[in-house]
């Protein structure tokens, strides 16, 4: 059976941007893999933004941020992303960045589904092909 990440990349106009697509239970091999992306994204940008959009988003398997590369990757994210933006994102999440926003140096932003254009605009850079 192939496997449909649950994470997908979006591809956008601006290098130091990182957006992806949120779909379903995310599982650990694409929380792994979202998480080597910005390892090598925080290795070669001083900082970056990232934009995270929730689309029918049901949870995380068990377990799935447990992972070293992950971990590193949560870690390292604390001082390497500037802006940082979710997009219709559960509503506990969605009030948890809002906290966090005052007690991190990450300027991190909750929009509702309906505000993505507000959420690109936000981390400076649109998808390839637009919104």
């Amino acid at each position: 059976m192939l496997h449909t990440p649950t994470i997908q990349q979006i591809a956008v106009d601006a290098s130091h941007v990182f957006a992806f697509r949120v779909t379903g239970e995310v599982v650990k091999e694409d929380l792994h893999a979202m998480a080597e992306v910005m390892n090598a994204a925080f290795d070669r940008y001083d900082t970056v933004s990232m934009l995270l959009l929730f689309d029918h988003f049901e949870g995380a398997e068990w377990g799935a941020g447990f992972d070293f590369q992950t971990v590193t990757s949560q870690f390292r994210s604390l001082a390497k992303v500037e802006k940082y933006a979710v997009v219709g994102a559960p509503g506990v999440a969605a009030t948890m960045i809002t906290v966090m926003d005052k007690l991190i140096p990450t300027d991190a932003r909750a929009f509702a589904a309906d505000e993505a254009a507000q959420a690109w605009s936000f981390v400076g850079t649109y998808p390839v092909g637009g919104v």
